[in-house]
């Protein structure tokens, strides 16, 4: 990857809807060179889509907890399970496996409490786990979906 590979994902990330030839002309390449590198970008799983960001307070979702969840157990089994259970519930939008006293920890997303406590009804009959933990966001400081690209070389 160089500069102008860095400089096209650094430009995507902001606009994906900018055209081949507006990418080419803001890093110094033709079109055509252009568009060979964001195929290549592509191709090599670097670039993995190109989407709408969405606000969901606009769209009836202000209310965001994060969620602590604590294993009954560690095997493939339970993970499948719990893979599965998660995989039936839109409002988790992020999952992620974590290290330390917390095993996943979940970015949820609802209209309200209301609305959340119907989820966690729904979840705990779903899935088992050992402890479930619910941390709610008061106000969003920062957010970005901008991967940081200064430090490649």
């Amino acid at each position: 990857m160089d500069n102008i590979d860095r400089d096209l994902l650094r430009l995507l990330q902001t606009d994906a809807s900018l055209s081949t030839s507006e990418l080419g002309d803001k890093v110094g390449l033709s079109a055509t060179s252009c568009w060979r590198r964001v195929q290549r970008l592509e191709k090599q799983g670097i670039l993995q889509g190109r989407v709408a960001l969405v606000d969901p307070k606009s769209v009836g979702r202000g209310l965001t907890a994060l969620v602590e969840i604590r294993a009954t157990d560690h095997s493939p089994n339970w993970l499948e399970q719990f893979t599965q259970g998660i995989s039936e519930f839109p409002e988790i939008v992020n999952a992620w496996r974590t290290s330390g006293e917390v095993d996943y920890m979940l970015r949820v997303l609802v209209r309200d409490i209301a609305a959340y406590d119907d989820f966690y009804k729904r979840m705990t009959q779903r899935v088992n786990f050992s402890g479930f933990r619910s941390i709610f966001v008061m106000e969003e400081l920062k957010s970005t979906t901008a991967i940081p690209l200064d430090d490649l070389v």
